[in-house]
């Protein structure tokens, strides 16, 4: 089976265009319907697909029928239940909050993890349990991702990661069953294909770690696909009708049209995510620059504020208030969060927000000898910062200037994507993610950017869940990517010696051969379809290993000719087992397939005819 890009209706495989339509089939580069994100068959395998949006502060989920998204593409189920348990941060998602108990097994998620830690603390039996949130930037800029790694909970406590993003996987895995039973809809898990999101920003190990963490918390390999956010929230917009886009009313909506360029940027709890779509013909999306960002996201702000409060009490004092005082310190930073969606760019005077009084004032007493007014009165903000009761009053111009770096930073991203002359005439920019809903944001970038379009989706903290279930059911949308990265394989070839470095030669069966070479795949900034393959043959070194190696390399330059240049980094390794020798030698054939949200690749042993999947080890 095939789904058609233009109607979305389904067609028989002997059928190269559409009954309905008649719009093409679509191809991959090598003429082969088969690549890993390509595969239109797997989407009628399943009945239901169903999204996971892991965010930095927020998850939730997101599902839809296959019968639902033939007949209406955006009737699309939310879980609208969340308990809040009284606090005034609403949403159709829970914080990603986990905890554990003291031996380290699922207590809790989301509000019901933050409202049962809250009565743990005033039990004083925290020691006793574990508390994880805003955990997942742990994963951003992480050179050293390992399966083997530990996160701190709020005390400092040590949980191996993999268990604690598994489990918060896992939690909202199984409310979504619960929510179907409870329906009676009586679906399996086998008949649910699952996307998990990630920032397109990320490593291929940070992608493959949560991958691998959705794999321990019971989604099966063959139900599971990676969406990239701002790919996900591109989607959804080209679903949605002109009222349901803030923006649009004056110029009219034209980024549905063929043709059009349009900067997609996603500005979530953690990270900042650009890339820039163009409409094509056919009705799919083309990648004109492949992803950029940074962690200048919603929780940078709060970082910016953390640093304020350590310059007032100074970082010990903040420390054992966290460790004393966990409830407080969370409460702290959730009337924050309030904060930070009310203010407007023409707000003046003073922004109130509670603060755990007591308890901070009665920490500055016993360990800096003065209370919390005489810190403050005493610190470089005794004009910007007061107290009334339990109140906190910042003046508007500081708490603005918090925002300051993280609003400066974004700019500079879309500035510097707006730089490429490929890209000069992109016209619209979409805004998209929860911390995108910010009203300094959007008066920023309409005021650095006038000549540009801003539009914004109704409800722009949910464009990327709910774009994820749209691409499970079409995850041929997206119909190329930038390459992020030059792509090759390390190789030993016939030494040569007026083209090898002689320091490389190496000497096996007698035979002189240069290793560490770089052979090419794919060129950084090239455009590749999706579903693209390519094919490759190679023979084993010597008559006596046992297995052969296919060790995958990235590179930051277009052309490298060693695998231990500076530019280079190892990305993954798969290991080949090696029939016994025989005539023909013992010849092995590869097929890598690019352009999808993961690269994937099939070595065959000729010799035995057995097949190994890339699995690749790149954490």
């Amino acid at each position: 089976m095939w789904v058609c890009l233009n109607c979305h209706e389904f067609n028989s495989p002997e059928y190269e265009n559409c009954l309905a339509c008649h719009t093409a089939r679509p191809q991959s580069r090598t003429g082969s319907s088969k690549g890993h994100d390509s595969d239109t068959s797997q989407m009628t395998n399943h009945i239901l697909v169903a999204a996971v949006d892991f965010g930095t502060t927020y998850s939730g989920y997101a599902f839809s029928f296959r019968h639902e998204f033939k007949d209406n593409p955006l009737q699309i189920h939310a879980n609208q239940a969340w308990n809040a348990g009284g606090r005034s941060l609403l949403s159709l998602k829970t914080p990603t909050c986990l905890l554990l108990n003291n031996n380290k097994e699922f207590v809790a998620f989301g509000y019901d993890a933050e409202n049962m830690f809250s009565d743990i603390v005033m039990e004083g039996e925290q020691n006793n349990y574990y508390y994880f949130h805003r955990f997942k930037m742990n994963l951003h800029n992480n050179k050293h991702i390992t399966n083997e790694m530990v996160l701190k909970d709020i005390s400092g406590k040590h949980v191996l990661a993999l268990d604690v993003f598994s489990l918060a996987i896992k939690a909202l895995v199984m409310h979504l069953l619960d929510l179907l039973e409870n329906r009676g809809t009586n679906v399996e898990m086998k008949d649910i294909l699952w996307v998990l999101t990630v920032p397109a920003i990320w490593s291929d190990a940070a992608k493959q770690f949560m991958r691998n963490s959705a794999k321990k918390a019971g989604i099966t390999e063959n139900n599971l696909k990676i969406a990239l956010e701002p790919e996900a929230a591109s989607i959804h917009s080209q679903y949605l009708p002109t009222k349901k886009l803030i923006g649009t009313e004056k110029q009219g909506f034209t980024m549905t049209e063929p043709g059009t360029k349009y900067m997609v940027v996603d500005l979530g709890g953690g990270t900042a995510d650009i890339t820039v779509h163009k409409k094509l013909s056919n009705g799919g999306l083309e990648e004109l620059n492949h992803a950029t960002g940074n962690d200048c996201g919603g929780t940078s702000v709060d970082g910016h504020f953390f640093q304020i409060l350590t310059q007032i009490v100074g970082g010990p004092l903040i420390k054992i208030f966290q460790e004393e005082d966990p409830e407080g310190y969370l409460d702290l930073f959730r009337e924050f969060e309030v904060v930070k969606r009310t203010i407007h760019p023409s707000k003046t005077g003073k922004v109130n927000f509670s603060i755990p009084f007591v308890s901070l004032n009665e920490k500055c007493k016993t360990h800096l000898g003065e209370t919390l007014p005489d810190v403050f009165l005493a610190s470089p903000f005794k004009d910007d910062i007061s107290f009334r009761g339990d109140k906190m009053k910042i003046a508007v111009e500081l708490m603005k200037n918090i925002f300051k770096p993280s609003i400066d930073r974004i700019i500079s991203l879309i500035q510097s994507v707006f730089d490429s002359d490929a890209l000069v005439d992109v016209a619209q920019i979409l805004l998209v993610g929860g911390f995108s809903e910010c009203l300094l944001i959007q008066d920023a970038i309409k005021t650095t950017f006038p000549n540009k379009k801003v539009i914004i989706p109704e409800e722009a903290g949910l464009s990327v869940l709910k774009g994820a279930v749209l691409f499970g059911h079409r995850p041929f949308y997206i119909e190329s990517r930038k390459m992020k990265y030059t792509y090759g394989i390390e190789l030993k070839g016939r030494f040569d010696s007026s083209e090898h470095d002689r320091k490389r030669l190496v000497v096996v069966d007698g035979v002189e051969y240069c290793d560490k070479i770089f052979q090419k795949l794919v060129t950084i900034n090239e455009t590749v379809p999706v579903g693209s393959t390519i094919n490759r043959s190679y023979g084993a070194i010597g008559t006596t290993t046992e297995t052969d190696e296919f060790s995958f390399f990235i590179s930051t330059d277009e052309d490298p000719q060693y695998t231990d240049e500076d530019s280079c980094s190892h990305l993954g390794t798969l290991i080949i087992p090696l029939s016994d020798p025989c005539e023909s030698g013992r010849p092995i054939t590869a097929m890598y397939y690019f352009g999808g949200t993961e690269i994937a690749l099939t070595a065959t042993e000729v010799n035995s005819g057995i097949h190994y999947e890339a699995n690749f080890n790149l954490i």
